[in-house]
């Protein structure tokens, strides 16, 4: 690690977190990190809570990648954090005897009808806000690959191929495979319209255009990781691996298959 140490701890501020996170405080005071009260001063960026919390303060910390974020549950461990708050002299510990490691997870790159680019970490999804089917013209690069029919679609970045992806029966993708996987949602499948039926992965290099068919349901609702966007009217959503990553600071001995192993089976 860094010889400079600034720690910015992001968590949700209540009465119960703050009675929390003092004993961090103290022992990071104790192991010579400096506390830091501003993002731009941090070089490493706590999260307290669980993957949720993670996300979001990835998400408002600017998806730094000149900065380690680590990750401390409250609860039990997550797929992003590897540590928990019961136990936290174990993870000083554990920076001191190297026994951690640092790994950099890709981050997806939304641009809706050419404003500014959102980024997310697990996943961006696109639904129907009615009890109605849309239609999406799907594009890989500059080819009309599919016609899709549903209740949306979800495009998941390695490390969000656990989430609300697997759930619609999409594949767990190793995070050292830099690429981008989408799912539909219930996809309609008949003379007019035709999908692949499946999940299928796209390169890093790959571009992804969904357009909206505008046929009067055409304010979809979506979502970046775990929070919805105040869109009201989108007509299209570009896709891509960005061309940045994020450093998270995990255990060497708790690697992403012995998480899926541990929740899943």
């Amino acid at each position: 690690m860094s010889s400079k140490r600034n720690l910015y701890l992001s968590y949700k501020q209540t009465n119960e977190m703050e009675d929390l996170i003092q004993p961090i405080r103290e022992l990071a005071t104790n192991n010579d990190f400096n506390l830091v009260s501003t993002v731009s001063e941090a070089n490493i960026i706590a999260s307290i809570g669980g993957d949720n919390a993670f996300l979001q303060a990835t998400r408002k910390t600017g998806f730094r990648d000149d900065c380690l974020y680590i990750g401390i549950n409250t609860d039990s461990l997550g797929f992003y954090t590897d540590f928990t708050i019961a136990d936290i002299k174990r993870m000083i510990d554990a920076m001191k005897n190297d026994e951690v490691e640092v790994r950099r997870y890709p981050v997806l790159e939304v641009t809706i009808d050419e404003e500014q680019p959102f980024y997310c970490l697990n996943e961006c999804s696109i639904r129907s806000n009615v009890i109605k089917t849309f239609v999406i013209d799907v594009f890989i690069d500059d080819l009309l690959f599919e016609t899709f029919r549903g209740d949306g679609m979800i495009v998941s970045t390695p490390t969000g191929s656990t989430a609300y992806n697997m759930s619609v029966n999409g594949a767990v993708v190793d995070p050292t495979l830099p690429s981008l996987q989408v799912s539909e949602i219930a996809s309609l499948n008949n003379n007019e319209y035709r999908t692949l039926g499946t999940s299928f992965l796209l390169g890093a290099n790959r571009d992804l255009t969904l357009k909206v068919v505008q046929d009067g349901n055409d304010h979809p609702i979506i979502g970046v990781d775990n929070e919805a966007l105040s869109i009201r009217h989108a007509k299209q959503l570009k896709l891509r691996l960005a061309d940045r990553s994020i450093k998270v600071l995990k255990l060497k001995n708790n690697s992403f298959w012995e998480k899926v192993q541990r929740n899943f089976l």
